[in-house]
């Protein structure tokens, strides 16, 4: 069985933002998702950014779980 071995901060780190717990909880609190807006649409995602996301989520690459984890919390957020 495959796991993937990637991590809330290393997405982080991938998309080129501070990838410690405290960043990350700042982000998830000050960012969220209107219902019907796929993660790579966000308006504070940088071109690359969203381009690196949809291509993940399009390519079910193994960053693909912790991008839906991502989504999640931005939507509870």
């Amino acid at each position: 069985m495959f796991l993937s071995t990637q991590s809330l901060s290393n997405l982080f780190a991938q998309l080129g933002l501070a990838d410690d717990e405290l960043s990350i909880k700042r982000f998830i609190s000050q960012h969220s998702l209107a219902s019907g807006t796929h993660l790579y649409q966000a308006s504070f995602w940088n071109p690359s950014q969203a381009q690196f996301i949809r291509e993940a989520i399009y390519e079910d690459a193994d960053w693909a779980e912790v991008i839906d984890q991502l989504d999640v919390m931005l939507r509870k957020a």
